[in-house]
């Protein structure tokens, strides 16, 4: 088995091959790998909450589909049964307003459902965690007060004169 060097023997610089394993093993590019594909997986989760309950609530209150609302700049706008415009410059306003609010629709399921629920969440454990260390410095306070206590009865016990002994 052929050994590669790690340093080029020109230029005793590292290799390609050293410098792109030294990038794979770094901790934050496994951890952006994993926010990926959880990202991924959210993603899933969110858009068929959207798609499942939100989008059919709306449907009920208004239409369904925006993507047929649309205007025509340069008139006549005619457009073939494929898609495909003939004549005119047609805009169509629908599909934007319809991403743009899928979009509202999607970022308040996220928030509402997970992002402020899991900051409600972290805030009751924070404040969990400073009530218990707020509890554990003043249990060692007292104690503190307490030897204090002590130690100043047991000198006056002893009297003035045998402080020095």
């Amino acid at each position: 088995m052929r050994r590669v060097p790690a340093v080029s023997e020109k230029n005793k610089q590292p290799s390609i091959w050293h410098g792109f394993k030294a990038f794979l093993m770094r901790g934050n590019v496994v951890d952006l790998a994993v926010a990926v594909v959880i990202g991924a997986a959210f993603t899933n989760i969110v858009n068929s909450v959207v798609k499942g309950v939100i989008n059919p609530v709306v449907g009920a209150i208004g239409t369904k589909n925006l993507d047929s609302y649309s205007s025509c700049l340069e008139a006549p706008c005619k457009v073939a049964a494929d898609g495909t415009v003939t004549s005119g410059v047609p805009i169509l306003w629908g599909t934007v307003l319809g991403s743009a609010l899928n979009f509202v629709i999607t970022a308040a399921v996220v928030y509402f459902l997970m992002v402020l629920p899991m900051a409600k969440y972290l805030a009751r454990v924070e404040a969990r965690r400073k009530a218990k260390e707020g509890t554990h410095e003043v249990v060692e306070v007292t104690e503190l007060e307490v030897l204090k206590e002590i130690r100043d009865a047991m000198v006056a016990q002893r009297g003035p004169g045998s402080a020095g002994r």
